[in-house]
């Protein structure tokens, strides 16, 4: 039998990510280019079964519409006639696979479709019969012979892709109205855990034969089965979620990545943990809590298609003792959105017993989300699975899950994330199924390691194809001529020296106080033993002080740096104590003018202190000036210093001189890292993805909102009212907004009663920039294809101008083109127009901005011929009446703290986008987050504070471990004292854990199997052997190109190195490698030989240190619990074996007696 639930996500899991295995969606459109359905393979059917004669085979109940849909080659379908009707679904499903379904594939494959060849009848459709289905693994899948699911068809190579999915085969079934439907049979549906109360489909088969369809009959009557009841949550079993073959430190380290990669601390509370369990638990036992939470988001990290259990949850403890703390830990990363999100099928408890007395339903409430963009799909996503979960809780309540309504202003969804089609579709380099669009808004995944939630959502559910962009860009001058690489990189060293030396006036939030778990425990993967000691809240006043203090050699995140990608800063850890400029300047390899002091300093301190409101842009520009004292500067230098400047215009979307100078990187530290990415084929296919799956979620288009009533105080019963611009009515219990700020901003939106003061405060402080695009599409391209973008240096308003003032307007137009034709498919560039020059270009013509894009393209491509575009497309964000703008930023008067009070509900009326998310603002995952964070204060709203079991943890119970010097006495008589079920429980535990920790240290961990050929692959090898190397090299050209002593390198520049110097090596330094190699696999062959044997003498020595250890502690067990122990572990007291030693040895020994039957 294939493993499901626990023991499905730990197979294969040494050999890659939960990324490299997932299932691919593929959308179909209609002919104006927009989205109308989603199709997965494989995926649950939604087509409901009609009764039938004809064997039993389920006929779906079907819609028809004018598109085809695409439709499984593993289907069973009636032979074809000569006119097939068109098969669509009202709302498809995926199905829930089983972890163990899902096979390991190198994350750098991508999608190819199917290569069978579809027979046809004699009209040429399609047609899928079985013989399609003995080909490949596709036999395999569906055969009632094979419970386990294997994918139909590996995965091959995508040269346009840095991702991975699964291949697709499918029949496209067209048809005409008032044909005969096809019955369609659903595949088997595993469930997700083997303690899941959810119940499989019936396997329905499909005859060879079928003849006619006979009519309908009515159904016969069948008595309903008995409905399982709730099972609680200390009546599930520890233990089973931690694998018994792995290493605890490898369990550990599994874990403690999996916090990383959902933005928790591994070893301490978040904030909101320790609010819900400083007056419950003490200091010790917060590292068993840390161990059961980062233990369960390894579960859900390692497969993101299937919702974590609470049973798996419960079986990431130890220990019973620890069940409660599994409970808390599971439904706070529930509520909170850092588990089961996104395109995810969670258990439906709907089917729980409930209390007849407790049964009574209230009216229905409806919630109303404002806004179809990542956050309200994301928070509408999120409620939905967090009412499936919880339907039970509901109905124990008296409610029915809500109901979940999105309102859209616009014909489309996505808000500012809107990929649009482009005329031409024939595309070249991306996948067959894949559209050519153009992104007008959101346009880069920055980084998906380090918790970015998309990395679940399009890496781990949808599979999207995506590019990894290079920073492999040229700038050109403005008069078209490259400009040289050396005096690039000077003149960024000293962008990058004033950028650090402004950021001294940053506003320093105090460092939050949190709770440390015992580090060294959490890394061996061990729990803490005995008892805890006094509770957090009662030594909270005797803590000492963790907040970080002020001082001029104190330590902090410092600008180390500009992405070109993104116009973001690099924050390293530096002093604030900065080195005189002049010294800097020189390190940095300027030339000082004459007659200047090496000792001078610059004084920003009167634009600094000397403002009402002082700006980034006002203190980076006084920096500037006084360089120019202290070297010479050239026109050229201050246009490459000014398209610096642009970059970061377009990171912010606005001016600099808008930005305040305290709080502009207030989100500094929450930077995801990892390579910087677009998706192949548009950003929008992500939420469609959240708007389908695993059920499409109730939208409407066009409803622009006009007003909102709600109620802040309770005064109107919870009630609230939205009224749209059409005059409709729609009533609902809570409302959550996510128009953006400029909506907000422009006032166009009456709220009733009036926003409080608190409120309002934050939307007119905080900024909301413009940033536009100008799309130029082309027949063929006449720029370097593998260039990601290319910068060009704008001039002054006065030619070659020394004046920093004369370059504001002008610096942002133009000065950054996109490469585009690995991701749409088509030869693309994008322009990008920022600070000033987005707004200049809300009120310029299509013709002048594209005329002045191609006049800057033939200078810099003047050896080439640079036709004019074969269409165009240009974006005005500032005007859109859906957006009044891009994204969100810290004005000068902006106060800290500003997103967080943006996020705070008022009342019924709750709040979601970017602009509410101050760890992660501007950016799409900020908005997602705000929507998982709605949902959240949604449910608590709902159904209370989680509720804390008392006592949180139970008391640990002693045993009697004093040794006994004498030989084998008789076992101690039966305890009298009275003892629970769960005292028992524990004692036994502990005593099982001495055995276990005296075989381990006097043998050692069992002999694992040698699946794994270690220094097998003489590159791998060579990377740990040149790693540190390597590692230095990085650093030291990092900080020669930085001028910065404590500048660090990501792992991804360490491998790209080794990499370079593999290639580089000489041809004996490599065979030397490939000789080890051979070295090793004659070893790795010679362990695999001895492993049995290994494995035998392991077992059989363990068996005596258990004896060894009853002998020395014979008060330890009653006789009937050694009888017990003895039978768990499949042997009789006289140390024969019955069947086989599971407690620590997998196998039978061959000289190992059996009971004789």
């Amino acid at each position: 039998m294939a493993p499901s639930g626990r023991a499905a996500r730990d197979i294969e899991s040494d050999k890659g990510n939960l990324f490299d295995r997932n299932p691919r969606f593929l959308p179909t459109y209609d002919p104006n280019g927009d989205m109308v359905s989603w199709f997965t393979t494989p995926f649950k059917s939604s087509l409901k079964a009609r009764n039938t004669t004809g064997g039993g085979v389920p006929q779906p109940s079907l819609q028809h519409n004018d598109y085809s849909i695409f439709v499984e080659s593993n289907r069973h379908i009636l032979p074809a006639t000569s006119k097939q009707p068109v098969v669509t679904a009202s709302k498809p499903k995926p199905i829930q696979p089983i972890r163990s379904s899902i096979p390991s594939i190198d994350p750098r494959q991508g999608l190819h479709e199917s290569s069978n060849n579809i027979p046809t009848n004699p009209a040429g459709n399609a047609v899928a019969n079985n013989a399609l289905l003995d080909q490949g693994s596709n036999a395999a899948a569906l055969s009632p012979d094979h419970p386990k699911e294997v994918s139909r068809m590996g995965s091959t190579h995508s040269k346009s892709s840095g991702l991975t999915s699964l291949a697709h085969s499918f029949v496209k079934i067209e048809a005409e109205d008032n044909e005969n439907l096809l019955p369609v049979v659903k595949p088997r549906v595993p469930t997700s855990s083997p303690l899941s109360s959810q119940l499989s489909p019936a396997r329905s088969t499909t005859p060879s034969d079928l003849g006619p369809l006979k009519p309908e009959e009515p159904p016969k009557p069948v008595k309903d089965s008995p409905r399982p009841k709730r099972i609680q949550f200390s009546e599930l079993r520890p233990r089973i979620s931690i694998p018994q073959t792995l290493p605890p430190t490898e369990l550990a380290h599994q874990s403690i990545h999996a916090a990383y990669s959902s933005r928790l601390n591994p070893f301490a509370l978040h904030a909101e943990e320790l609010r819900l369990l400083r007056s419950h638990i003490g200091q010790r036992h917060v590292t068993a809590y840390l161990n059961i939470r980062n233990r369960i988001l390894r579960l859900w990290v390692k497969n993101p298609l299937v919702g974590v259990t609470a049973e798996e949850a419960a079986g990431c403890a130890a220990s019973a003792r620890w069940l409660n703390l599994a409970e808390v830990a599971y439904e706070w990363l529930l509520r909170s959105g850092y588990i089961n999100f996104g395109c995810v099928e969670v258990p439906d408890t709907s089917h729980l017993k409930v209390k007849k007395y407790k049964s009574k339903k209230s009216k229905r409430k409806t919630i109303v989300v404002i806004g179809a963009g990542m956050a309200g799909l994301g928070c509408a996503r999120q409620l939905e699975s967090l009412f499936r979960t919880y339907h039970y809780r509901l109905s124990l309540l008296g409610e029915e899950p809500p109901k979940i309504v999105v309102l859209e202003g616009r014909n489309r969804i996505g808000g500012r994330v809107y990929s649009h089609p482009l005329r031409n579709q024939n595309s070249s380099g991306i996948p067959e199924h894949a559209r050519c669009t153009a992104e007008m808004g959101a346009h880069i995944i920055t980084g998906f390691d380090h918790g970015n939630p998309l990395n679940m959502i399009i890496r781990g559910q949808l599979a999207l194809h995506y590019h990894a962009l290079k920073d492999n860009s040229t700038l050109y001058d403005s008069d078209g001529r490259l400009v040289d690489k050396r005096q690039d990189s000077r003149v960024e060293k000293l962008y990058n020296d004033i950028l650090e030396r402004a950021s001294i006036y940053r506003h320093r939030p105090p460092v939050p106080i949190s709770i440390q778990g015992d580090k060294t425990l959490i890394e061996a993967g061990r729990d803490p033993l005995g008892e805890s000691g006094p509770i957090i809240s009662a030594t909270e006043n005797t803590r000492p002080e963790e907040s970080v203090r002020a001082g001029s050699e104190q330590l902090e995140n410092v600008p180390g740096g500009m992405d070109k990608l993104t116009g973001k800063a690099h924050m390293v850890t530096g002093s604030r104590k900065k080195v005189a400029p002049a010294l800097a300047a020189k390190a940095m390899g300027w030339h000082l003018a004459s007659n200047v002091l090496a000792s001078r300093d610059l004084n920003l301190d009167a634009v600094a202190r000397g403002m009402q409101y002082p700006t980034l842009g006002a203190a980076m520009d006084e920096a500037v000036k006084q360089y120019q004292f202290l070297l010479d500067l050239s026109p050229q230098e201050m246009r490459l210093i000014n398209w610096h400047y642009a970059n970061m215009e377009y990171a912010n979307a606005v001016n600099l001189g808008k930005l305040s100078l305290s709080g502009w990187d207030q989100d500094i530290g929450n930077e995801f890292e990892g390579e910087h990415a677009q998706v192949i084929g548009g950003y929008q296919q992500v939420p469609h993805g959240i708007l389908q799956y695993p059920s499409p979620l109730d939208l409407r288009t066009q409803k622009p909102v006009r007003r909102i009533s709600y109620d802040s105080d309770g005064r109107r019963g919870g009630l609230a009212r939205i009224q749209c611009d059409n005059g409709e009515i729609i009533d609902a219990d809570r409302i959550v907004l996510t128009t953006p700020l400029g909506i907000l901003k422009e006032e166009s939106l009456v709220f009733d009663p009036p926003l409080p003061k608190w409120k309002i405060g934050p939307i007119s402080r905080l900024g909301f920039g413009t940033l536009n695009k100008v799309v130029l599409v082309y027949d063929r391209p006449f720029w370097d294809v593998d260039q990601d973008m290319f910068g060009l240096l704008r001039e002054s308003d006065m030619a070659s101008s020394l004046d920093q003032e004369d370059y504001v307007r002008n610096r942002g137009k133009f000065y950054l083109f996109w490469n585009c034709i690995k991701t749409s498919g088509r030869p693309v560039l994008i322009a990008l127009m920022a600070g000033e020059a987005a707004i200049q270009a809300e009120s310029t013509s299509d013709a002048d901005l594209v005329l002045g894009a191609t006049r800057e393209l033939r200078r810099m491509f003047k050896d080439n011929q640079v036709p004019m575009p074969s269409e165009t497309i240009v974006t005005r964000w500032g005007t859109d009446r859906f957006a009044r703008g891009t994204y969100s930023y810290v004005g000068a008067t902006s106060l800290p703290g500003d997103y967080e009070v943006m996020a705070r509900p008022v009342g019924n009326l709750h709040f979601a986008g970017e602009a509410t998310c101050g760890t992660h603002p501007a950016t799409v995952h900020g908005a997602y987050i705000s929507g998982l964070r709605a949902a959240s204060e949604i449910i608590e709203e709902l159904l209370g504070p989680i509720d804390i079991p008392s006592p949180l943890v139970s008391a640990s119970i002693k045993v009697d471990s004093s040794p006994q010097t004498a030989g084998r006495k008789r076992k101690a008589e039966p305890i009298v004292i009275a003892e629970t079920e769960a005292a028992k429980t524990l004692r036994l535990e502990k005593i099982e854990q001495e055995i276990l920790n005296a075989i381990f240290g006097e043998i050692g961990p069992q002999p694992t199997n040698p699946g794994s050929k270690k220094g097998s692959n003489p590159y791998l090898l060579f990377t740990t052997d040149k790693w540190e190397e390597c590692k230095e090299r990085v650093l030291e050209s990092r900080r020669a190109s930085t001028s910065n002593m404590n500048v660090k390198v990501n792992k991804n520049e360490i491998r790209s190195a080794l990499g370079q110097m593999w290639r580089d090596a000489s041809e004996e330094t490599k065979q030397g490698y490939r000789d080890k190699t051979s070295s090793n696999r004659l070893a790795n062959n010679e362990n695999t030989a001895t492993f049995e044997a290994r494995l035998m003498s392991w077992n059989e020595r363990a068996l005596a240190i258990r004896r060894k250890y009853l002998d020395e502690h014979p008060a330890a067990l009653s006789a009937e619990e050694e009888q017990s122990m003895w039978a768990a572990l499949g042997l009789f007291e006289n140390g024969r074996r019955a069947k086989m030693m599971s407690g620590y040895g997998e196998r039978a020994g061959p000289n190992i007696k059996t009971e004789s039957t």
